[in-house]
């Protein structure tokens, strides 16, 4: 990936300077030693050879015995150093920490000497300050950036850094600014001296046995690590929470590890099937941290995992009631000084409209909104619901209405819908307006004009907001997931479906006209997101259509695509990410039912790729899923981790192979700290967990008012290519082996990231792993089953009227047992699932006179496997007299937009005849015109409008009522029918 592969490049600061004009700077940080308690407790540094120097202090008048000068303050202050302290009170109402600064210039380094800071400060409130040796200039780079966090009671802090410069007119400066409330700053014995120590970083491992900090389920694999020079086995002894030696055996020595930098061996303690908690592993003389053998282990990160994109919503106040801790004001509503996402306009000399693009998910730890990084999160959470409803495995209940935390809950839809629709309904605002210049495409993205300083909340941003020019890339993300939207929000919400299904072809038809325009690879305020490669995004695009319409445009574009048969180039070294999509095409053609002529192919190359990974985790002595070629771990490898587990999961679906399902569980050994650091990167599980994410509201290291992230959180994770790495990490990090680059610091972005796209392979796959608990009775593992069942032979089509048919088949055989059929219907270009049945025989009703079917239909098994389909082609018989209808009654409903309008219109059978089937008859009295519709067959000839039953909804029994409707154009008026018929009698009109 390229630098920065998410939004948070560094971001800058502005530092007014005395008897300066305030300029932009990157923000830099630098190494902390013996800090006090009220300070950091992590040891940063380079280590360097120091110069020699005398300890002589380069700050002059650091006691201020001689009053204030040479130092300077903003104006907004007023410094005081009559008792022999210096005190300012500072205002309160300020945004950032350098709205009020203190500073002292002229001050000398030398390069390669390494300097003491010191000094001892109070404040009247606990508040977070910065302090900073700097360039005087531009660029304004520091050599050291600090936090400190003060208290009343009076402390001395002291920060060790090695100068990579010769200044003598360095800068020493204060930021003290940042607090809503007014409050008082009292700084003294302020010193800088040469001749220290070089700052060595030593990250803090514990003990040397890894293991999931977490827990095991009781029947899957149970592995841990032992980091040891022994070349020989050792002995291991399992013990419970009382101590008592449960269990016992030998390690397995594995040797060097590169992705680690370590000597290791393995533990393999599957065969302990006990259910507790508390439990303890011993090796070499070191006990692990305690970890439970639960078969509920992973119900809580099912919901933390899914409940963390709440508190992330823009445009949305966040209420404690329901993310306790997490409550805040509504971000970029347009409230002073934030300038709201309400009317955003382009980013200068790029379009002159503006559009409304509130709402959505905040990408990161900033304030940016990213169409693509967006659209694989959103993708991924409408795909837990799909699994949930169609896997083997899946308990659907656990996914449904008031199972999260949002406020969305009692609505009907699935908690995991609803939230993903709040993301959904901003990806469809960033679409250009019909009548603009490229319209139908995505912007690819809108954030701040420049980057803001840590902490900061949404509602307190104060820059400006503009539109970035539309992409490619995002466009055919915006086609895919609003798609997918239409698919799985049509028994929820038809209306919003049809929306999504517009959308989505009206993107399509953009990206196909506009194939190559490519977000630019820099930028300023928000993260590039640049990608100069979408046949992935278009092969996955046209997937989602093909698998929403059945249209033969798309099932052309997807067989056409080069990637479709292309498993190397798809299922490329590392993992799939925002970046590269194309395996989200395969998971879905695999997985959501179609008559793609080689499904079968599709699957098989899915199985294949799991297999790849699943060979890696076995190799791995972590059991690690990810193995790049170059062994380099990239920016956010953590996701990517998670994204090949979730391949493994799909294989596991398709084959109920259990190695699959156990490759994923051992993967979850590696999240949850059976790695090299010893790091759960799950904030709140694990006994050392990830828990200062760079993020601008949940910034508890900066600011002990504010919290951490919510449970449930994803840090990036080891990122070893130094070309990204951040100032933290570059103090830091030299020399790591991959897994060891990683530093639990805010202000290391390179490695400790949160992002929407990193929680939501997260959230997949906890929710797949909750799912295969057990009954922890010691039962044994069911039988692997790979074998998919017999074709369905001899279809029949009998009994065939206008309106109805028989369709029969002889009974598939499979090694354990055929648990149902599906059946799916074509007629024109429209392929859709139609129903599953346990049966040989399904009856079909509500058919059209006169037209052609097909119906395929494929048995399969527990496991998930899919026979060979089988298909039969009849037309239905001409209708001789018009069906009997009963009484009826229409209501017709429309919104409406300039020159658009969407109907929504309900049939009622008020009569005591049931109908078999119908059709409702209007006439437009505005030239009006149907577009798109839903839940019916509709054709438009003039201003007369048809709309006749699916086979799915013909039947309509006295009293019962069924809801279809449509998107339409209007010019001048959209005035609403006068009189509707259903089978040819007028109907009562509500």
């Amino acid at each position: 990936m390229q630098w920065p592969p998410h939004a948070d490049s560094p971001p800058t600061t502005t530092i007014p300077l005395h008897g300066r004009t305030p300029v932009s700077r990157p923000r830099r940080r630098s190494p902390l030693v013996g800090a006090t308690a009220a300070a950091c407790a992590v040891t940063l540094g380079l280590t360097a050879v120091p110069a020699q120097a005398d300890e002589v202090n380069q700050i002059i008048n650091g006691d201020f015995t001689n009053g204030t000068a040479p130092w300077w303050g903003t104006e907004n202050i007023q410094l005081d150093a009559t008792d022999g302290v210096l005190c300012v009170d500072v205002p309160g109402g300020t945004i950032n920490a350098w709205d009020v600064i203190i500073g002292q210039d002229d001050v000398p380094l030398i390069e390669g000497e390494s300097y003491s800071f010191s000094f001892t400060a109070s404040g009247t409130e606990q508040v977070s300050i910065r302090a900073l040796v700097q360039e005087p200039v531009e660029p304004w780079s520091t050599q050291m950036d600090e936090r400190a966090i003060l208290g009343p009671e009076a402390q001395t802090y002291e920060y060790v850094f090695t100068s990579t410069v010769d200044w003598d007119d360095a800068q020493v400066a204060f930021q003290i600014g940042g607090s809503d409330d007014p409050w008082t700053f009292c700084v003294d014995d302020v010193a800088l001296l040469g001749g220290a120590e070089p700052p060595v970083y030593e990250p803090d491992t514990g003990p040397r046995v890894r293991v999931n900090q977490v827990g095991y389920l009781p029947h899957g694999p149970k592995n841990a690590t032992v980091v040891t020079d022994a070349t020989e086995a050792l002995t291991w002894e399992l013990a419970d929470s009382d101590g008592t030696v449960v269990a016992t055996g030998q390690t397995e020595p594995h040797g060097a590890d590169a992705s680690s930098g370590l000597n290791v061996h393995t533990v393999d303690f599957s065969s302990y099937t006990t259910a507790g908690s508390g439990y303890t592993l011993t090796a070499d003389g070191e006990t692990s941290y305690p970890f439970d053998i639960d078969e509920s282990a992973y119900e809580e990160l099912r919901v933390d995992a899914l409940s963390f994109y709440y508190p992330q919503r823009s445009g949305i106040e966040i209420l404690d009631s329901i993310a306790p801790g997490y409550g805040r004001a509504a971000g970029h509503v347009g409230v002073a000084p934030n300038q709201g996402d309400i009317d955003v306009p382009c980013a200068p000399g790029t379009c002159d409209y503006s559009l409304d693009v509130s709402g959505g998910w905040y990408d990161a730890g900033d304030h940016g909104k990213y169409v693509v990084n967006g659209g694989i999160s959103v993708h991924q959470l409408m795909n837990i619901h799909e699994r949930s409803q169609s896997a083997p495995t899946a308990q659907p209940d656990k996914l449904g209405d008031s199972t999260l935390r949002l406020p969305e809950t009692g609505n009907g839809v699935p908690d995991v819908l609803d939230e993903a629709r709040w993301e959904m309904e901003f990806l469809l605002s960033m679409q250009v307006p019909e009548g603009e210049p490229l319209a139908g495409m995505a912007h690819h993205k809108i954030h701040d004009e420049q980057w803001t300083g840590l902490p900061l909340m949404p509602a307190a941003d104060p820059q400006p907001r503009y539109l970035q020019p539309p992409s490619t890339a995002a466009t055919l993300n915006l086609a895919a997931t609003a798609a997918q939207c239409s698919r799985v929000f049509e028994p929820y919400d038809a209306a919003f479906a049809a929306e999504c299904l517009d959308a989505a072809e009206t993107a399509w038809d953009a990206a196909q006209a506009n194939p190559a325009i490519y977000a630019p690879a820099v930028g300023e305020g928000g993260g590039p997101y640049n990608d100069n490669n979408v046949t992935d995004e278009f092969y996955w695009a046209a997937a989602e259509l093909f698998l929403a319409t059945g249209a033969e445009k798309y099932r052309t574009a997807v067989t056409s695509s080069p990637l479709h048969t292309d498993d190397e180039e798809v299922f490329r070294d590392g993992a799939f990410d925002w970046g590269w999509t194309a395996p989200l095409a395969r998971i879905q053609l695999a997985t959501v039912p179609n008559d793609l002529a080689d499904r079968d192919r599709v699957r098989d190359s899915l199985v294949a790729a799991a297999d790849d990974y699943l060979a890696g985790v076995e190799s791995s002595p972590w059991g690690l899923t990810y193995n790049p070629d170059s062994g380099v771990f990239v920016w956010g490898s953590n996701n990517l981790v998670l994204n090949n587990m979730v391949i493994m999961a799909v294989a596991f679906d398709l084959t109920g192979d259990t190695k699959y399902r156990d490759g994923v569980l051992e993967g979850m050994d590696y999240i949850f700290g059976r790695n090299a650091l010893n790091q759960s990167y799950v904030t709140g599980y694990g006994e050392k967990d990830s828990r200062n994410q760079h993020s601008r509201w949940y910034a508890n290291q900066l600011d002990p008012r504010l919290p951490n992230p919510p449970k449930g959180t994803l840090a990036g994770g080891p990122n070893s290519d130094a070309s990204t790495w951040d100032p933290t990490a570059q103090a830091t990090l030299t020399g790591c082996a991959p897994q060891m680059c990683y530093i639990d610091d805010i202000e290391s972005w390179a490695t400790n990231e949160l992002t929407i796209n990193w929680n939501a392979p997260l959230s997949w796959v906890a929710s797949f792993v909750a799912d295969q608990d057990d009954a922890g009775d010691g039962s044994e593992e069911p039988e692997e089953d790979t074998v998919p069942p017999t074709k369905p032979e001899n279809l029949q089509v009998t009994n065939v009227t206008s309106t109805s048919a028989t369709l029969t088949w002889d009974a598939s055989t499979d090694n354990v047992g055929v648990v149902g059929y599906e059946l799916e219907m074509g007629y024109t270009d429209v392929i859709q699932y139609l129903d599953s049945t346990t049966q040989t025989s399904y009856e079909l009703t509500g058919l059209q006179p006169g037209r052609k079917y097909t119906f395929w239909v494929v048995a399969y098994d527990a496991a998930g496997n899919f026979s060979q389909s089988a298909s039969v082609s009849f037309t239905t018989e001409e209708d001789e007299e018009p069906p009997v209808s009963g009484a009826c009654e229409v209501e017709y409903r429309t919104t409406d937009w300039p020159g658009g309008f969407t109907a929504a219109v309900r049939l009622t059978n008020t009569g005591d005849t049931a109908w078999s089937s119908w059709e409702l008859g209007f006439t437009f009295p505005s030239g009006q015109t149907v577009d798109h519709g839903w839940s019916a067959t509709w054709e438009q000839n003039g201003a007369r409008v048809t709309a006749t039953s699916m086979p799915w909804n013909g039947s309509i029994a006295p009293g019962g009522s069924i809801d279809i409707g449509f998107n339409g154009t209007w010019n001048g008026s959209n005035g609403k029918p006068e009189e509707f018929t259903v089978n040819g009698e007028s109907c009562t009109v509500s």
